[in-house]
């Protein structure tokens, strides 16, 4: 990759603009979880510690390029003066007089954040006119919004053509963790892609067989697959309609000499609720009036043995309805079980999207993965095989 870190820059007496993602949630005017904010002080902190000015570009919410005051980012300055201990000043724009008055006056040891860049209509157009605004208020651009890198906006895309260019900590955490997975990992890999709907990861599975060597898939999708392969799965959440878009996957993936693994025991209930009545039956057994919620046992000793001959796991999405008990089981002890050999030095595990995020946290899996994005969309795009606008621009 040809983007560079902060640790490449002068960073001395200049002003750095850092795109930043604090689109936390509030409720009341609390913030309910700081993750966000807390994951951008190491770059806001090394900034700092070089002598930088951080200046920071954010949006909230989706204020449709209107003045919006309960989507300010001046309700967020507590949250942050928290975080990186220190002074937090604030401007009421993104650009114009009053944030260059601001910028201009920040002092050593102080952060600078702008307003809602989303307030300009023209941010989500990535309209060159206000990316040149945003860029005249620093010297050094930092994009530390890996979840945002997705979208080419003026603050994202536009603005990192106009000044020196890097990537904060937590984009070049993420990128270098997606790069060890994806780009050049160690093999055998295993990807683990679970979640409702083959629809909408048609794409991300398209990418994945021509460069995984084992394609595990669970949830509501693995049904589909069962399908494909003419068993029946009741009345379980299943897309009969892509049936034959998921044979196709299954040939190309033989093709290609990537193995996928579905389910050979399911856990089935007549009800979608925790603790239901439920029993283990072999995958082609499943009753007329049955649904699947889990995989069984048999299928978790499978996944657990792949990953033993396995060097790296990426994983998108759980295999079972985790949020119900017991039907959580198969997501845990296989995230587990990965866990437990990253723990051991004996794999690279990478992880990401919002139900894989509270999988593995509920799990208590979460800790020892490698890495963990909470990037959702642009984490996608990225196993998907698609050029990111925001970290292209970085790499020239």
């Amino acid at each position: 990759m040809g983007w560079k870190t902060l640790d490449d820059m002068d960073l001395n007496g200049k002003r750095v603009l850092v795109r930043v993602d604090i689109n936390v949630p509030i409720v009341d005017g609390v913030v309910t979880d700081s993750t966000r904010i807390r994951r951008i002080a190491p770059s806001v902190r090394d900034i700092l510690a070089a002598g930088g000015k951080p200046i920071l570009l954010a949006h909230f919410g989706r204020p449709g390029g209107e003045r919006r005051e309960n989507l300010s980012l001046q309700q967020l300055v507590p949250t942050l003066e928290r975080a990186f201990e220190t002074k937090v000043l604030f401007a009421a724009d993104c650009v114009g007089a009053g944030a260059a008055a601001a910028a201009d006056a920040l002092q050593p040891g102080e952060v600078l954040l702008l307003e809602n860049t989303r307030f300009h209509a023209a941010e989500t157009k990535n309209d060159p006119d206000l990316a040149a605004g945003m860029a005249r208020l620093g010297d050094v651009y930092c994009n530390d919004a890996f979840s945002a890198a997705h979208r080419a906006h003026s603050s994202t895309e536009a603005i990192a053509r106009l000044l020196p260019a890097c990537a904060g900590r937590l984009m070049q955490a993420e990128l270098e963790a997606l790069e060890s997975a994806l780009g050049a990992p160690k093999r055998p890999v295993t990807a683990v892609v679970g979640g409702a709907k083959v629809s909408t990861k048609l794409e991300l599975l398209g990418n994945l067989i021509e460069k995984v060597d084992y394609l595990v898939i669970g949830g509501g999708m693995a049904n589909t697959f069962l399908v494909a392969k003419g068993q029946n799965v009741g009345k379980s959440l299943a897309e009969r309609i892509m049936k034959d878009t998921a044979a196709e996957i299954i040939a190309k993936a033989e093709a290609a000499g990537c193995k996928i693994i579905l389910p050979t025991d399911i856990v089935v209930a007549e009800k979608f609720e925790s603790h239901a009545d439920h029993q283990v039956l072999p995958a082609d057994q499943c009753p007329d009036e049955g649904m699947i919620l889990d995989a069984g046992p048999d299928s978790v000793a499978a996944i657990t043995e792949i990953f033993e001959n396995s060097q790296t796991v990426i994983w998108n999405g759980p295999l079972g309805a985790f949020e119900l008990e017991p039907f959580d089981a198969a997501t845990n002890a296989a995230a587990l079980k990965a866990a437990a050999m990253t723990r051991a030095g004996k794999l690279i595990s990478v992880a990401g999207g919002g139900d894989t995020v509270a999988a593995l946290n509920a799990s208590g899996a979460a800790g020892d993965f490698t890495y963990i994005s909470t990037a959702g969309g642009a984490f996608l795009e990225w196993m998907e095989g698609k050029t990111l606008p925001g970290v292209a621009a970085l790499d020239q």
